[in-house]
């Protein structure tokens, strides 16, 4: 039953996301800039510029700062910690920065709404609802004008994307 409502929930989170923009990437890597590749969940082109979003289902009180290197959720009698996430959305950021120098770029890690920060919010997260209703309201106050103006910076990213195998590869390593 888990595994069914996880799955509804990614599959929703995929169509919101779609909703926001006609320009998405998912699952795909990057090229690091250290002779390396880094993954992304999701790039999208929006009228402010290209958003990169890491999203994190947790059920729970979620402890975590800016400066914390483990985040923790307490949830019932359950306790788990993982990584500052942060850190690798900034370096996901940079990576297409470097792709794209001439585009605003910004990040996100978009929680759904069964996470609580009772101690506050760091810096980079946001509640998924939140964000994909900040994205409506600025593609509907942008022209289109303006959105084609993102594209050939947007295409520049596309180009050095890997799609193709990035999620088989991945679901291979984690079984």
């Amino acid at each position: 039953v888990v595994f069914i409502v996880r799955r509804r929930l990614a599959r929703s989170i995929d169509a919101r996301i779609h909703t926001v923009s006609a320009h998405v990437l998912h699952d795909f890597l990057l090229p690091d800039g250290n002779d390396g590749e880094i993954h992304f969940e999701y790039a999208l082109l929006a009228p402010g510029g290209i958003v990169v979003i890491d999203t994190k289902d947790v059920e729970g009180n979620v402890f975590g700062s800016d400066t914390m290197d483990e985040w923790t959720v307490i949830n019932d009698n359950q306790r788990y910690t993982f990584k500052n996430p942060q850190r690798g959305l900034l370096d996901r950021v940079a990576a297409i920065k470097s792709l794209a120098p001439h585009i605003k770029v910004e990040g996100h890690i978009a929680f759904t709404e069964n996470a609580r920060f009772s101690k506050g919010q760091p810096a980079h997260v946001i509640f998924f609802d939140t964000l994909m209703t900040m994205l409506n309201e600025t593609s509907k106050d942008q022209t289109e004008a303006v959105l084609k103006a993102g594209l050939p910076s947007w295409e520049k990213v596309v180009a050095g994307a890997t799609v193709t195998g990035v999620a088989k590869a991945l679901r291979g390593k984690n079984q």
